[in-house]
């Protein structure tokens, strides 16, 4: 058995190397629906590990919801999404200056009150139950214990120095070092979105965005008075660089505002080399790139996918990020590394907030130098992997088979394209009567563009709940 125990050079476990490779065969089709798999002794014998470190592999497989055990057969490959998203169409996607024209239904929508006793599936958040509540619980009596005047004190303008060190050691997983006084503190994400924002835009300035993107932005580009451009993005690979290419050759744009990695909604994740291309061409046309890297730590592969803010040599790229989606969402601890922009990020900060809590701050920082952070990101990365798949395989049953899915590969949302004859708005409000909660796609863009979508988050792990939620929701949707 020791070898199901020992760690590979890239710090997985020698079952989870096994149980990729056959996770990576499924998915490019040499395994399909139904097929068997090599029993339990016969893998081992052909790959010279021990029978314990193949059941390991099958059980991770099983509980993806990727194979199953027949008793008295073996295992089978039970799963695989099938319904993928369709890109959108960029011939009927006029990339100009918008109006957001939106206001009404996507404050409907933040604004309706959802009790217990609704199905959460529009709120894009990990659930309690994912996350280490008790070594949380146990770094807020050491945030008290270890501070003589329990978190009274004005904090620093710029954050805990000592939480500022801890997060400036985060960015070595994507290939950058920065120093604590290049880290400026926020309220969450949104934070370090608005004052980045107003560092570097006034009134009527336009910025560009990807297409779909998170509502949230639209309410804060909408209260600074800037125009929009979209973007139209692709479900796998983002934002195409050419194509902003053309867009801030022909227009004067202030910033470009990007969710590179695992976009909410659409889930894709913008490729290396088209970062790099992105960077590139800010840098060359002077213009800040705002980067959202919220869901950077979510990833489901092997490896953390890399940042723009790793390519940038002269500073135009400013990276925000927070702890909302990994670790602790209602402390609202977020963070920016505003390069070249330093000062003018900090004196909006400074007149928006002064300071951000003290002892949410160090609470923070104590978790993130004693509770494993490291080891905690690994087992959300899986459970939400998990929670993936069985919710694209129950909307996948319960759906109208024209249904289309996004097939992510991080973060908590899936994409959903519907018939086109059925309004989101119009499915939402009848699923908000019957207690379930989705976002329509109406809000994740400045006009009428997606109608037809919807927007399921899988924060919430999966249960009989979910599962006849999804049901529900799926009979609703064949009603329209």
């Amino acid at each position: 058995m020791a070898d199901s125990l020992k760690n590979t050079s890239d710090d997985l476990f020698l079952y989870e190397h096994i149980a990729r490779t056959i996770e990576k065969s499924i998915q490019k089709g040499a395994l399909q629906v139904g097929d068997k798999l090599d029993s339990v002794r016969m893998l081992s014998q052909k790959m010279d590990v021990s029978m314990s470190t193949v059941y390991n592999a099958y059980y991770e497989l099983e509980a993806k919801g990727l194979i199953e055990s027949r008793p008295r057969s073996g295992y089978y490959v039970k799963f695989i999404p099938n319904h993928e998203l369709r890109a959108p169409d960029f011939r009927n996607h006029t990339v100009d200056v918008q109006e957001i024209t939106n206001r009404e239904i996507i404050d409907e929508v933040i604004q309706q009150s959802i009790t217990d006793d609704y199905l959460e599936l529009s709120t894009a958040v990990p659930a309690p139950e994912l996350l280490p509540l008790k070594k949380i619980k146990r770094s807020i009596q050491a945030a008290y214990r270890n501070d003589p005047e329990n978190g009274i004190r004005y904090e620093h303008h710029r954050g805990n120095p000592g939480l500022r060190r801890l997060i400036s050691k985060q960015a070595i997983s994507w290939n950058r070092t920065f120093h604590e006084d290049d880290i400026i503190v926020t309220a969450g994400c949104m934070e370090a979105l608005s004052v980045s924002l107003r560092a570097v835009t006034s009134p009527g300035d336009t910025v560009v965005i990807e297409s779909p993107t998170y509502y949230g932005l639209f309410q804060l580009l909408d209260s600074m008075n800037l125009n929009v451009i979209e973007i139209p993005g692709r479900p796998d690979e983002g934002i195409n660089p050419d194509r902003l290419a053309e867009v801030l050759k022909e227009n004067e744009v202030q910033a470009v505002v990007l969710i590179p990695n695992f976009n909410n909604p659409l889930g894709s994740c913008i490729p290396d080399e088209a970062k790099q291309q992105i960077v590139d061409l800010v840098a060359q046309h002077e213009i800040p790139l705002i980067e959202d890297d919220i869901y950077g730590e979510l990833f489901y592969g092997d490896h953390r996918p890399k940042t723009c803010k790793t390519y940038d040599e002269e500073g135009w790229v400013i990276y925000c990020s927070s702890f909302s989606k990994t670790l602790a969402p209602g402390y609202r601890i977020g963070w920016c590394i505003p390069g070249r922009f330093n000062k003018d990020v900090y004196y909006q900060k400074y007149i928006n907030s002064v300071s951000g809590p003290t002892i949410t701050q160090k609470t923070i920082a104590h978790f993130l130098e004693n509770g494993r952070y490291d080891l905690h990101l690994k087992r959300l990365r899986k459970a939400l992997h998990i929670q993936c798949l069985k919710y694209s395989k129950a909307i996948t049953d319960s759906f109208p088979d024209s249904t289309r899915i996004t097939q992510p590969k991080g973060g908590f949302v899936l994409w959903i394209e519907l018939d086109e004859h059925i309004n989101a708005v119009e499915l939402y409000r009848k699923a908000m009567k019957q207690h379930i909660s989705i976002s329509p796609g109406h809000i994740f863009s400045t006009g009428d563009r997606y109608q037809h979508f919807i927007r399921i988050s899988f924060g919430k792990p999966y249960s009989e709940n979910v599962d006849q939620g999804l049901k529900e929701l799926g009979n609703l949707i064949k009603t329209l």
